[in-house]
C-alpha cells in the first residue's frame, strides 16, 4: 500500500469512528471495514489490537518502562503485530535512540540509494549496514527515510 492510499484509508477510517477509540473500531461491520480499505485479515488484526486495548491485555502507557525486547514481546503477542511494527513503535511512538528497522523496504532503497549500492539490502546486510550508525540508529533510520521521501517529492 502506498502512503497517500494509507492515508486515505486512514482518514476514512476516523470519519467511520469519530472519535477513534478501540471502542468504536470494534463496533465497525466487517462491511463498514471494507468499505474504508481493510481486508478481512486487517479487520481481524484491527479487531485483536482494540480488544487488547479495551480489556486491558495490553496497556500501552506500561510500554515506555520496558525494555526493548519486552516492549516488542507485549506488542507481537497480539495476532497482526510482526517485528516491523513493533520496531516501528519503538521509533516513533517511544522515541527510542537506537532503533533500526532492518526489514522496512524504503529504509533499506534509501541505504541502497545513499551508499550506491547496486541491489537493495535484505534485512541481514541491513542490520550490519545499521551498525555504522549505533547507538543513534533511530536518526539514521529518520534521515534515511527523509532522502528517500526527498527523492521521491513525497509529502504526507
Amino acid at each position: 500500500m502506498s502512503l497517500a492510499s494509507a492515508l486515505a484509508a486512514f482518514r476514512r477510517l476516523e470519519a467511520a469512528a469519530d472519535p477513534l477509540t478501540p471502542d468504536r473500531f470494534l463496533r465497525l461491520t466487517d462491511a463498514e471495514l471494507l468499505a474504508i480499505g481493510f481486508s478481512r485479515q486487517k479487520a481481524r488484526y484491527g479487531r485483536a489490537l482494540s480488544s487488547a486495548l479495551v480489556d486491558g491485555s495490553l496497556d500501552l502507557g506500561s510500554l515506555a518502562g520496558l525494555d526493548d525486547a519486552e516492549v516488542q514481546r507485549a506488542l507481537e503477542a497480539i495476532p497482526g503485530i510482526g517485528r516491523w511494527t513493533s520496531t516501528i513503535y519503538l521509533l516513533m511512538v517511544l522515541g527510542r535512540p537506537d532503533v533500526w528497522p532492518a526489514g522496512d523496504m524504503a529504509l533499506a532503497t534509501a541505504v541502497a540509494e545513499a551508499k550506491g549500492l547496486d541491489h537493495r539490502p535484505d534485512p541481514g546486510e541491513m542490520e550490519i549496514l545499521g551498525e555504522a550508525w549505533r547507538p543513534w540508529r533511530s536518526v539514521a533510520a529518520r534521515l534515511f527515510w527523509h532522502d528517500y521521501l526527498a527523492r521521491r517529492r513525497t509529502t504526507v
